[in-house]
């Protein structure tokens, strides 16, 4: 087996706001494990000030992994990766293709032969309220019936102000709103916020205070007229046992699963049978991944039999995202049978790095 990896920097169509910043591209970098004449690949996708990746350290870390690889050692083995979740799920995704052929067919499902679509979410991102407005139109408009708005950049009034128009146009039976603070919130006055805000009959809000909090959100997931998800909050945390013991402590209503920023297909699986022990509820979301990795989650997702709205719907963000038969009608996303892949902007990158 040969391990090579390249860096992609994906453009976004229009800027993209987040209480991180805003955000006008992104860098991911692809895994390629080769073999007989096959090629598996697998995307590690870092988001300023939210990935737990170091990007300094980035390229050295990717080389050191291949050398390990061409070295012997399989990529399942390779170790040290826990501050590095978005390369032990590139290795997890490019083992996954190279097995079932370099196909991209990773998990087998009927999303998957492209017999069923997954019902996703639509994205609002931060923005003026005039133009957050038109995002949430332009989502009715294509067909979703769930949107998730990222909150907590503008002045909170604005926000509220925005919610009551939203809801003035759409009830809750017809436009069901999530909500993602992101960690915005202070903890002194979060809950009022959260009373505030569930007047609009708000399906759920993710992580309204920062993450780490414990005993802060604890309170808070008890006390909040909205059910609470914990997103950022998982970052970091290795191993079931841990996972068991935050989910005991905090008790949300749900959890958000980010394969690159929560370490791949295992942990996820590790998030879900400890969820469930507590009766706690989850769906999974993309994090800015190119096609690449939207499609092994999307996959991924599939094979454990989701039945609400997903968080999949970024493939349309970039300007030169990889092309793929991914697709995205009426609020939701399938595989059509006869798309097609190219990887050739990726296959050619000149910063593709033989080890």
């Amino acid at each position: 087996m040969k391990a090579s990896f390249t860096k992609y920097t994906l453009r976004f169509k229009q800027a993209a706001g987040t209480s991180k910043g805003v955000l006008n591209d992104k860098v991911s970098y692809f895994i390629f494990l080769e073999e007989n004449g096959i090629t598996g690949i697998g995307e590690a996708s870092l988001i300023p000030g939210i990935s737990p990746d170091d990007p300094g350290i980035m390229p050295g870390k990717l080389a050191e992994v291949c050398q390990h690889i061409n070295s012997g050692i399989s990529p399942l083995e390779v170790d040290d990766l826990n501050t590095f979740p978005s390369i032990r799920f590139a290795l997890e995704t490019a083992r996954l293709d190279l097995k079932h052929g370099g196909m991209r067919q990773l998990f087998s499902s009927e999303f998957a032969r492209g017999e069923q679509q997954l019902p996703i979410n639509g994205l609002i991102w931060m923005a003026e309220p005039d133009k957050m407005l038109q995002q949430i139109q332009d989502r009715i408009s294509e067909g979703f019936r769930v949107i998730k708005m990222k909150i907590g950049s503008l002045d909170f009034e604005q926000e509220l102000k925005l919610l009551k128009q939203v809801r003035k146009e759409f009830s809750a039976d017809e436009i069901e709103i999530r909500l993602d603070a992101n960690g915005a919130f202070q903890k002194e006055d979060a809950l009022s916020k959260l009373k505030e805000l569930s007047e609009f009959k708000i399906h759920s809000i993710e992580q309204p205070i920062r993450q780490g909090q414990w005993q802060s959100m604890a309170k808070l997931c008890s006390a909040s007229p909205i059910p609470i998800a914990l997103d950022e909050e998982l970052t970091g945390i290795i191993g079931s046992g841990m996972k068991q013991k935050l989910l005991q402590a905090i008790q949300p209503s749900y959890i958000i699963l980010k394969l690159s920023l929560t370490g791949g297909f295992i942990a996820a699986r590790e998030w879900i049978k400890a969820a469930e022990k507590e009766n706690i509820g989850w769906w999974i979301t993309s994090a800015l991944e190119s096609n690449i990795g939207l499609n092994a989650i999307a996959q991924f997702a599939a094979a454990n039999d989701v039945t609400i709205p997903q968080g999949l719907g970024t493939g349309k963000l970039f300007v030169n995202n990889i092309s793929s038969p991914l697709e995205i009608k009426n609020g939701f996303l399938y595989l059509n049978p006869e798309g097609s892949w190219d990887l050739s902007p990726v296959l050619s990158s000149e910063f593709r790095e033989k080890q």
